[in-house]
């Protein structure tokens, strides 16, 4: 077995050096520490042989086995650095500036890793969408101008190979993966028009039917398109600056899944509230979306966009997936807490739950095993430093910067996909040298009077619990049918309820008089006594009021999704139901 010792770079104050992974976390002496200040942009190639950076006078390229210089480019003001994906070209960025005559002068340069020649350069006024996007076996390579997307081909930029032409496009992203190439293109609404995601298939433009699959819709300032990594699918995440209800400040979000079969739908989210993040699994497959107000609500969803498993509410706002998909961490960061949920998403079990306060920075080691958090300027400028944890919690090594200074990045070096196999998941924290500082939640405080008396319990909010949607028959591993997992949820509410009532014993019950709501007509659920058959029946009238609103958004002549439809045929089924459990109050 081949072992790998991955390096993390730090880039800071104290300037830019290479710290061996575990088990040593020791400086990589090979590599000669650029002490300097001015250290501002470093990267590495996708596959970690190759490292880029600026210090403020040249651009340096190292072969990060031998640390020899390969190349070194009088670039004192570059300020972004990427490789195309075969490290054939690195890609630098400077500040777009204009000669005194008033000409732009070109700022957007691409180099021959090969030979240090300058392949082509270009004006590219914005830093968004800055670097050009290419296949992953550089076949194709991409580039936004003016409305337009101009392709070139086997890395030959003298020659537009291809053009896709839309008005007001704003983004774009390239498919990952084998050929053919697919192209996600996003077009913003204006004058009541939908903005819109279409995807491509290079090089089929031309022609209305070219397009693999559209998706339209409202309510979108910007968009964030994510691939999953067979590029069969992609999550579209709609965001508005503004949320005109007042409801959020984080604006509105909504999730949509548009497939290149044509498939398009709208994630439902069963809870209200920003969607905070999303992220497919590597198996592509799956996804995971982190939603609804706090404390938010993180839902495994499958290909059909059904919930597979809902990890219940919890202080959370962003997810990752290790390289390997077998392990998944939910996370609060930001004006949250810090804390960290780690599942074993096959068996879905939590394995930890360790703490990171004051986190801005978190990603996930190549290994599929550690993980490095960090508190970085300038999003806070006090107590920079860097944690690796093993995902089982145990802080294998820490690191605080001197008083005075500054971290400014922390990265670990990149490996190609397949590299480090999926090992057996471990429930047990390692052994560890390094001590856990992160504080101990402090008691809530008690006033005197109370301070003798029992602690009773009150709570805000009612966390929800974790809760598998797909339920397996006992017979075997195939999943229940609708019907029958209808039943089986009767039958264990009966259970409940009775289990309930042997409890109380001979106690006398004297039953309350029934509740009339005014806006349904029916018996409200208050008096029934049984929380579970409350929540149930709360829950259907939900899914009735939803149903209603779709019925008359599809009377004033909308067209509804796939999802949408199936909903409505599920009325008179929902109406029965909610019948026979109001007939049980």
């Amino acid at each position: 077995m081949i072992y790998y010792l991955i390096i993390l770079l730090v880039r800071g104050s104290e300037g830019l050096y290479m710290l061996h992974g575990s088990p040593h976390f020791t400086e990589h002496t090979t590599f000669q520490r650029d002490s300097g200040k001015n250290a501002k942009v470093f990267t590495f190639n996708r596959d970690g042989s190759l490292f880029a950076w600026g210090n403020g006078e040249k651009v340096n390229i190292v072969n990060v086995t031998n640390h020899n210089l390969l190349h070194s480019f009088d670039l004192p003001k570059a300020v972004c650095l990427e490789f195309s994906p075969k490290s054939n070209v690195l890609v630098t960025w400077q500040l777009y500036t204009t000669a005194k005559d008033g000409a732009g002068e070109p700022n957007l340069q691409l180099f021959s890793v090969k030979n240090g020649k300058c392949l082509k350069s270009f004006i590219q006024k914005k830093s968004q969408n800055w670097c050009p996007c290419w296949s992953d076996d550089e076949s194709l390579c991409a580039r936004s101008v003016n409305n337009e997307l101009h392709f070139f081909e086997n890395n030959d930029f003298g020659t537009i190979a291809n053009k896709l032409h839309l008005q007001k496009i704003s983004d774009f992203v390239l498919s990952p993966g084998d050929q053919p190439t697919k192209v996600a293109v996003y077009v913003p609404g204006t004058k009541g028009a939908p903005s819109f995601v279409r995807l491509y298939q290079y090089p089929n433009f031309e022609g209305s039917q070219s397009a693999l699959a559209n998706k339209s819709f409202f309510k979108a300032d910007r968009v964030k398109m994510l691939w999953n990594s067979k590029a069969t699918a992609m999550l579209v995440i709609a965001s508005t600056e503004v949320d005109k209800t007042g409801a959020s400040y984080y604006g509105e979000q909504t999730l949509h899944y548009v497939a290149t079969n044509g498939e398009t739908a709208v994630v439902q989210l069963p809870k209200n509230g920003p969607i905070y993040d999303a992220a497919w699994n590597p198996n592509a497959t799956e996804f995971c979306v982190v939603y609804g107000f706090m404390p938010a609500k993180s839902t495994v969803f499958n290909l059909k966009c059904d919930p597979v498993f809902d990890f219940g509410t919890g202080p959370h706002n962003a997810v990752y997936y290790s390289p390997q998909g077998h392990i998944l961490v939910l996370a609060g960061f930001g004006n949250l807490s810090g804390q960290l949920d780690v599942w074993d998403i096959k068996n879905y079990k939590l394995i930890s739950k360790p703490q990171a306060s004051d986190s801005t920075y978190f990603a996930w080691c190549p290994d599929g095993e550690h993980i490095v958090t960090a508190t970085c300027s300038p999003r806070l400028r006090v107590g920079n430093g860097f944690k690796i944890w093993h995902y089982t919690g145990s802080v294998l090594y820490s690191y605080k910067v001197q008083p005075n200074a500054e971290l400014w990045q922390v990265t670990w070096q990149p490996f190609l996909d397949g590299v480090f196999t999926t090992k057996p998941i471990t429930y047990h924290a390692v052994p560890s040298k390094v001590l856990n500082e992160e504080p101990k939640a402090a008691p809530a405080y008690r006033p005197p009077a109370l301070r003798n008396k029992p602690v009773t319990s009150s709570k805000l909010h009612e966390d929800e619990p974790p809760q598998n949607m797909r339920t397996q028959s006992k017979s075997g591993d195939k999943p229940l049918s609708k019907s029958a997992l209808k039943n089986q949820k009767k039958h264990e509410a009966k259970k409940v309820a009775k289990q309930e009532a042997r409890a109380k014993g001979d106690q006398e019950i004297t039953p309350s008089p029934p509740v009339q709501n005014e806006s349904s007509n029916t018996i409200s659920s208050e008096v029934s006594g049984d929380p579970e058959l409350e929540k149930k029946i709360k829950n259907l009238k939900k899914k009735l009021k939803a149903i209603e609103q779709l019925k008359d958004q599809a009377a004033a002549g909308k067209q509804l999704e796939k999802n949408q439809m199936e909903k409505i045929q599920k009325e008179a089924t929902l109406l029965k139901e909610l019948e026979d459990l109001e007939l049980g109050v």
